[in-house]
């Protein structure tokens, strides 16, 4: 089978596709024959070497994938060979056919698209955790997203609307912010032109905002916590920009607000019958249409590295898949 491989810490430039052995189940696990498998922040980091989880090389990226179970191994219940299924993984999506835990597999209704299966886990599944555990957001409250047309932040936009929030999406171009307004932002930011906490003023008067989602960090997040309202809570998501901002912790004292971390994976595995009661809530309401994830774009495996590198360089919107 092919795969794309990372042999050594390099930009995705360095990523090979080669023909490997296919792989065979061990307890607990599935070998599934890949569909579609999304793409994600944090595939870049790890092949760089810079995110928590450093694999031995060679590996295969990717973490999200859907397809067709193709074998059962020891210990499974629940998955026959042939099941449709999405599943999240730290890394190994990107190859015709990947292993993945029982655990962390999600079995599909008929007739789900695979390629949206294969993009909703990471960025649904850490949005919704955000909003839902982690802010316990409240319809009717004010959310202000940054990065709100990338795949975690457009997620953030769509479920905060569907959860009766006010979303304010803030992004870099008039582009992305339409496809904002298209998913359900009530009001756009332009911060690439527009001040950010002037422009939240013009929204929200003094009231502020009741929720931050940030993915981004770097130079927004402090003037966000200074637009937080009385209670308010920022939810710290991840550092796309790259810089880990630092906030004056006075700022929190003063509105009486709170920062909150937001680690999926971790509460993906510590709290699993909270994210597979999460995951099913997703899955109806995908089915059902209620949320419609945006594919933006599809590569083939050996386009891997030009995926990888549109997505650092912002070009994408929503999500971008790989087919085999």
């Amino acid at each position: 089978m092919k795969a794309v491989l990372c042999k050594q810490p390099g930009p995705p430039s360095s990523l090979v596709v080669e023909n490997i052995a296919s792989p065979q189940p061990g307890p607990g696990q599935l070998v599934v024959t890949m569909q579609a498998a999304g793409v994600n922040f944090p595939d870049v980091l790890i092949i760089q070497g810079k995110y928590q989880h450093k694999p031995e090389m060679p590996f295969s990226p990717g973490a999200e994938a859907s397809g067709i179970v193709k074998a059962v191994g020891p210990g499974v219940t629940g998955f026959s060979v042939g099941d449709a299924v999405a599943a999240v993984m730290t890394y190994g999506a990107f190859a015709e056919e990947i292993v993945v835990d029982a655990a962390r597999a999600i079995k599909l209704p008929a007739r789900f698209d695979m390629k949206v299966a294969a993009c909703f886990g990471l960025t649904y599944g850490t949005s919704y955790h955000a909003l839902k555990d982690r802010a316990r957001i409240r319809p009717g409250e004010t959310m202000l997203v940054l990065g709100a047309a990338g795949g975690v932040g457009l997620a953030a936009v769509e479920l905060g609307a569907l959860m009766g929030a006010r979303v304010i999406a803030a992004a870099s171009s008039e582009e992305k912010l339409a496809t904002c307004r298209r998913f359900g932002a009530a009001h756009t930011i332009n911060y690439a032109e527009e001040d950010l906490r002037e422009a939240l003023r013009k929204i929200v008067g003094n009231d502020g905002v009741d929720v931050v989602y940030d993915p981004v960090g770097d130079k927004y997040a402090e003037p966000a916590v200074r637009s937080l309202a009385w209670g308010g809570r920022f939810l710290v998501v991840g550092f796309a920009a790259g810089e880990i901002p630092k906030i004056p912790l006075n700022l929190l004292l003063l509105k009486g607000a709170s920062i909150v971390g937001v680690f999926w994976g971790n509460f993906s595995q510590r709290e699993a019958a909270a994210n597979a009661n999460n995951n099913a809530t997703l899955v109806r309401w995908i089915a059902s249409g209620h949320l419609k994830p945006l594919i933006s774009a599809t590569y083939r495996l050996d386009q891997v590295p030009a995926a990888l590198t549109d997505m650092s360089n912002r070009k994408v919107q929503g999500k971008v898949v790989v087919v085999p």
